[in-house]
């Protein structure tokens, strides 16, 4: 199976910035798209940001200007880089991975969470 851990999470007064890392492991043969996804209390969970393989990006239009989604496809991870937060960016991120693994079959996995906070 293929596996993500994510790290990053935290508290944050609105205004600053935070960096999440998203690493996938396991049986892998490619990995077409990683993306960001959030969910906050009484919400449904949303794309926050997704980029593919050959680098095309897609933002949440909330977050346009000020997230950042890149990733090293050399280590199979991507990173999301917030500023300027709001406290409505209070959510629990989680981390998303498609692609192919070692026996040629689809993958679609999820992280476990990091929660972000903003506030002051």
């Amino acid at each position: 199976q293929v596996q993500l851990v994510e790290s990053g999470g935290g508290l944050v007064q609105p205004g600053g910035s935070l960096r999440l890392s998203c690493a996938a492991s396991g049986s892998i043969f490619s990995i077409v798209a990683m993306g960001w996804y959030r969910q906050a209390p009484g919400k449904q969970r949303e794309l926050v940001a997704r980029i593919t393989s050959n680098g095309r990006t897609n933002y949440a239009d909330s977050v346009k200007g000020r997230f950042a989604i890149s990733r090293d496809n050399a280590k199979n991870t991507v990173y999301l880089q917030m500023n300027s937060l709001k406290p409505e960016d209070t959510a629990v991120y989680i981390c998303n991975a498609a692609g192919l693994d070692g026996l040629g079959s689809d993958f679609n996995s999820w992280g476990q969470g990091t929660q972000v906070t903003v506030s002051s």
